[in-house]
């Protein structure tokens, strides 16, 4: 009996029909299931005649930069980069990020990694995919303590980047740059609306009638679980074993 879908599946499913005609995709050094998302959106691709090419910081099979973030930041800035991923402490409903710190800056009391080169990327790449697993309200804010890259820009100001999704392991988001606010656009299987409202420290727009998030079959699944898993074990080994042990317990059950 072969495993039901997992939910890293779904997740990383979608993520790759987010990324559906995109040229170049890159991707952070600690993040697997983006990265499993932008294989499986590669071998799609290629399947379909296409090239969609994969940069993922820190490796040295998927990723063409030798000098490091600074390449990075340059080929973004040539518009060069067209899709990239980011997460946060706080996501609030204007699609600010904060990943800083909780607690009053600079004296935080919590703090995180830091913003590093999120708020310039978020200005020059044009597909922002917001990717954060917790749905809860301490993550989705009404308003972002600190801004470490704001989902929006004062009128005037040139920005050919930002925000267009936001996936989590409840739903997806569209992002509406006009109002500067969300959209449910599908609820994963066994989710309901009145749980994502919820969960959702922000309003958001929605449907009467919430679609569910499609769930990869046949042969999306299968180079799912074979090429992709193969391919995202090179970079991420821990996250393709727990991948594993997670599909031969749904075997069994």
């Amino acid at each position: 009996m072969s495993a039901a879908v997992l939910p890293r599946e779904l997740l990383i499913s979608t993520i790759a029909t987010l990324l559906e005609g995109v040229g170049h995709v890159a991707v952070g050094a600690s993040s697997p299931a983006p990265a499993a998302g932008a294989m499986l959106a590669r071998a799609l691709a290629e399947e379909a005649g296409a090239r969609l090419r994969l940069s993922i910081l820190g490796s040295v099979e998927h990723n063409f930069f030798t000098n490091g973030s600074a390449e990075l930041f340059d080929c973004a800035a040539q518009g060069r980069i067209d899709a990239f991923f980011l997460g946060g402490g706080q996501i609030d409903g204007r699609g600010n990020v904060n990943l800083v710190g909780l607690g009053g800056y600079p004296q935080s009391q919590l703090r995180w990694p830091g913003s590093f080169g999120s708020a310039y990327l978020y200005y020059v790449v044009p597909r922002v995919i917001l990717f954060r697993e917790e749905h809860s309200p301490r993550v989705l804010v009404g308003e972002a303590e600190f801004i470490s890259a704001p989902g929006t820009s004062p009128e005037g100001v040139h920005r050919s980047g930002g925000p267009v999704a936001l996936l989590t392991g409840k739903c997806l988001f569209h992002f509406d740059k006009a109002r500067a606010g969300f959209t449910l656009v599908s609820l994963h299987p066994g989710v309901s609306l009145e749980e994502v409202k919820d969960l959702t420290g922000f309003a958001f727009q929605h449907a009467a009638n919430v679609p569910q998030t499609p769930l990869p079959e046949g042969a999306r699944l299968q180079l799912l679980r074979g090429r992709v898993r193969a391919e995202v074990a090179g970079s991420y080994p821990a996250f393709a074993t727990s991948w594993g042990a997670e599909l031969k317990s749904e075997a069994k059950a």
